[in-house]
């Protein structure tokens, strides 16, 4: 049975795609759950044009993540720490303080989106990235200084 799947589906493949199906999956799972519609001349010609109008969206969504990013990328944040001896920090810089320091700088990015392996436990300046979108990723610079 061929399809044209609504959705992305893991394993399957991805929205606009045509794809064979055993027929029993595609009546008894993508059809009834409005995952698929059946694949006739009207329909392919439908998804088509779904597809154009997506991927023009797209472009415009990756233009304006593009910006965002050029403007993150020019910003630098600065986070003050608590030190001990030998210029120690008491505990350590994480995503937390980073969406903190980004929001008051009028950014508003998801902590999720931060890419932080380790906390930063060191003085200075680090680089860390903060994924937008697969495609869009931002590097900024976070000096952490002594109070």
């Amino acid at each position: 049975m061929k399809v044209i799947l609504k959705e992305d589906i893991q394993d399957l493949g991805a929205m606009g795609d045509t794809i064979n199906v055993a027929d029993g999956y595609g009546r008894n799972f993508l059809l009834p759950k409005k995952l698929a519609i059946p694949a006739n001349k009207v329909n392919i010609k439908m998804a088509e044009h779904e597809k154009r109008l997506i991927r023009k969206r797209k472009e415009n969504v990756l233009n304006q993540l593009t910006d965002i990013k050029n403007n993150l990328e020019k910003a630098e944040i600065n986070i003050h720490v608590k030190v001990g001896e030998n210029d120690r920090i008491f505990g350590s810089v994480t995503k937390v303080d980073i969406e903190d320091k980004l929001k008051e700088i009028g950014f508003n990015i998801n902590r999720k989106s931060i890419v932080l392996d380790n906390p930063i436990k060191d003085l200075g300046t680090q680089t860390v990235k903060i994924r937008l979108h697969q495609e869009v990723i931002a590097e900024i610079k976070v000096n952490v200084i002594p109070e």
